[in-house]
């Protein structure tokens, strides 16, 4: 058994916190640890997007390193937690759509910068809120910034549904 295949079976998807398969081609986490990227790869994802900030819980300082050593194309766009901006989202929007033929795995610290942010892609493509909102609940229950970031964003979308 290769290395990769030993790291994969010590260290499964559903074990990185807040693990959240969307489809086949999207899952999202909170911060993964170094021996998860392996499973990460070995689960056939192709494109890491963090949003998370280099001094979150966590994370990983050679994390860009780690992804491409698997062979994984990373991102980061790091939003601040408690003022995450349009620009923020849309720089999101654009790299999911520059990688919409390729599995991505998008993550943060805690799973839930990322929960809005794939709620609101969903939205602009085309998925039903109340689908969207389901997943986004298995994660968490937006607080107040989060919240008043949706309301300002989601009615661009919401009114294509």
């Amino acid at each position: 058994m290769d290395d990769r295949l030993a790291a994969t079976s010590d260290c499964q998807l559903e074990q990185i916190a807040g693990f959240l398969p969307i489809s086949d081609r999207l899952g999202t986490a909170g911060q993964p640890k170094s021996d998860a990227y392996p499973a990460i790869a070995a689960a056939g994802y192709q494109v890491v997007i963090n949003l998370a900030l280099t001094d979150s819980p966590n994370a990983l300082p050679n994390e860009a390193e780690i992804a491409s050593n698997l062979g994984l194309e990373y991102l980061h766009i790091p939003v601040i937690w408690d003022n995450p901006t349009l620009a923020d989202f849309q720089a999101f929007a654009n790299a999911m759509e520059a990688h919409r033929s390729q599995k991505i795995f998008v993550h943060c610290a805690a799973n839930k910068r990322v929960s809005v942010f794939v709620y609101l892609y969903r939205l602009s493509q085309g998925v039903a809120e109340t689908i969207a909102r389901q997943d986004l609940a298995k994660i968490w229950t937006p607080n107040e910034i989060w919240q008043t970031f949706i309301e300002t964003i989601a009615p661009d979308y919401l009114h294509k549904n």
